[in-house]
């Protein structure tokens, strides 16, 4: 498959979502589904305009989707904007820890003892389809910095912290399908990939993102320079360094990229005050003024604010604008990858594995945790519906099948993983907008 007709498809699928994107704000659809379709209509159940063999594409395939992820990872981190000492953080901790857990168990029971499956392909299936979807579930996350609304900070902060969270458990059942059962590496993997791995890529990731936040803040306000610098670069090189610092030290550099982003929020936090509106809704940069003095290439009158909020508005502005930019480009090319492959990947087990995943084990491991006064019925309801699966889980299959799977479990992996997260794009996709349209008006009538 030559590279040139790899681009020519990419481009017009990108043109058909521009051409289309009017309409489509309207249909109860998201631009992933779409993007599913189109990938299975060239694909080779269909037209026969492209062909991927995931064997033989797994290790590129393997960088490309950790190369979505941590994008998508660092720009979440920079929308949450609420100190991590508040109530709400509450929601993002259970969804993505014991929510998570109980997800795995019951994907695990409900292969082992459902379909047959062994305990350790069964493991490593449940950690792969854990994991909500920071990329594809941009529609039920904050809209931006100010949003403070439960069901999308939790939702955000969720995808945020599982994708991380869910490595250690992909490599438990790693390690089920090489040991077979023998105990005598469980301690070792607890402290390893669970007990240091975890906490020490959050600090890491935390404190690297503020530490630099607040030196470049401070270089640039001593320089006059907030306008001329480019934080594109900055972006790249923080997620480049929180994701290498914690890997050379074992820790998980999904974890470490996202809270650099919650660090860069704090250190804009600590410059323009927790109770000021974002830094970014303060200031506007003017796009194309390269060559003029920085007074001149804001636009609206900046006199009333301090030089630390103009540069840390145009800062955290960039970083999103360019974040956001990469993240939806990559979404449309993995998925429309995953609608070329799907014919050849389907699995009909993944209906009913899916619908108990979305139906019953999400919900009712939502519904188990006592959240007291933090969500009523509703927004419990509305979380335990949302739990999409994506470009998160794609990372994780093939991360697997790079690190020594037999053919069979390999297969079965693949199967089933493409199938739920395809079922998840059109399902989810189809019920995100009106299902999130008729919350916010109920909370507008509350309010």
């Amino acid at each position: 498959m030559s590279f040139i007709l790899w681009v020519a498809v990419l481009g017009a699928v990108l043109l058909t979502l521009a051409l289309t994107s009017s309409y489509l704000r309207w249909m109860p659809v998201t631009t992933s589904a779409v993007c599913l379709v189109l990938g299975a209509v060239i694909g080779p159940g269909a037209l026969g305009l492209l062909k991927l063999n995931t064997n033989d594409a797994a290790d590129w395939m393997e960088h490309l989707t950790e190369v979505a992820v941590l994008f998508s990872l660092f720009v979440c981190g920079l929308k949450l904007r609420l100190p991590l000492k508040d109530k709400t953080w509450r929601i993002a901790f259970g969804l993505a820890g014991p929510v998570m857990v109980l997800t795995i168990g019951g994907v695990c029971l409900l292969l082992h003892y459902g379909f047959g499956v062994s305990w350790g392909a069964s493991v490593l299936i449940g950690s792969i389809l854990a994991p909500t979807d920071p990329v594809l579930a941009a529609l039920v996350q904050v809209n931006d910095a100010r949003d403070d609304d439960q069901v999308r900070f939790g939702l955000s902060g969720e995808a945020g912290l599982n994708d991380g969270i869910a490595f250690p458990f992909v490599i438990l059942g790693l390690l089920l399908l090489q040991h077979d059962g023998d105990p005598g590496w469980l301690g070792h993997w607890a402290l390893k990939s669970l007990l240091w791995a975890v906490p020490a890529g959050l600090l890491m990731g935390y404190w690297m993102g503020r530490g630099i936040g607040r030196v470049t803040l401070t270089l640039r306000i001593q320089n006059d320079d907030s306008t001329l610098s480019p934080n594109d670069y900055l972006a790249l090189a923080l997620i480049a360094l929180a994701y290498v610092g914690a890997e050379a030290i074992h820790a998980y550099g999904f974890l470490s990229v996202f809270a650099a982003g919650l660090g860069l929020r704090q250190a804009e936090v600590s410059t323009t005050g927790e109770s000021q509106e974002p830094a970014e809704h303060l200031v506007q940069p003017v796009v194309g003024h390269q060559n003029v003095e920085p007074q001149h290439a804001m636009r609206g009158n900046t006199d009333h604010l301090e030089d630390g909020q103009v540069a840390a508005g145009i800062m955290m502005s960039d970083m999103l604008a360019f974040g956001g930019l990469v993240e939806r480009a990559m979404e449309v090319f993995l998925v429309t990858l995953l609608g070329v492959v799907l014919i050849a990947h389907w699995d009909w087990r993944a209906i009913p594995i899916g619908g108990v995943l979305f139906c019953l084990i999400r919900p009712l491991s939502v519904a188990a945790m006592p959240w007291g006064r933090l969500l009523d019925w509703r927004q419990r309801a509305l979380i335990g519906w949302f739990g999409i699966r994506g470009i998160g889980s794609l990372y994780y299959l093939f991360y697997a099948l790079n690190h020594g799977l037999g053919q069979s479990v390999a297969s079965l992996c693949t199967d089933l993983t493409l199938s739920v997260v395809a079922l998840s794009i059109l399902i989810h996709g189809i019920t995100t907008q009106p299902t999130l349209a008729r919350y916010e008006r109920l909370k507008k009538q509350v309010i």
